[in-house]
């Protein structure tokens, strides 16, 4: 698969391939749809593969009969789709939760990146983070806001980045195509 060209600034880790993403897509969603504005999720990918020289992307989503547009654009924007099952309530309401999904796949891929993004605020993530980085197998971790995440993760503060960053956010928010 080719990907389009971003222009990035220069990765200092060039060297690094095969990484692998982890993206917790609940999470992430509505962290950016709180701050008023709306991800890109092509550019989104065109940007984890040139800046942190992912090959593989894993998004942990919810199944719902009526995504399936979304799920397809999202496939064809080279992600790799980890569904799990809704639960309706009674008040229908759906309840859903990756973070096991997340931590179990990337438990699963770990003898096949070298390094890998998770992208996610949740403080859950706490262990797992803790032994990407004992078995230096974390590349960065990746917050929807720099306002508004788990202080468990502070913990971690050199591998955090931030995607509400104004010089970042101008290349992943989505605008609308003019025709």
């Amino acid at each position: 698969m080719t990907f389009p060209k971003v222009k990035t600034k220069q990765n200092p880790h060039k060297s690094w391939k095969n990484n692998y993403a982890f993206i917790d897509s609940q999470n992430l969603n509505l962290s950016i749809i709180s701050q008023w504005w709306k991800l890109d999720w092509k550019r989104f990918r065109i940007f984890l593969k040139d800046k942190y020289k992912v090959e593989k992307a894993f998004l942990f989503i919810w199944y719902v009969p009526w995504n399936q547009s979304l799920y397809t654009s999202l496939q064809q924007f080279w992600y790799i789709l980890v569904f799990k099952p809704t639960l309706e309530l009674k008040d229908w309401n759906v309840k859903w939760n990756v973070d096991s999904e997340l931590v179990l796949h990337t438990m699963i891929e770990l003898k096949n990146f070298s390094k890998a993004v998770i992208i996610s605020w949740d403080g859950d993530f706490y262990c797992l983070i803790e032994y990407l980085i004992e078995n230096n197998k974390l590349f960065k971790m990746l917050i929807p806001d720099k306002n508004k995440y788990s202080s468990l993760l502070k913990k971690f503060y050199k591998y955090l980045s931030f995607l509400n960053h104004p010089d970042l956010k101008k290349k992943i928010w989505y605008t609308k195509k003019e025709a």
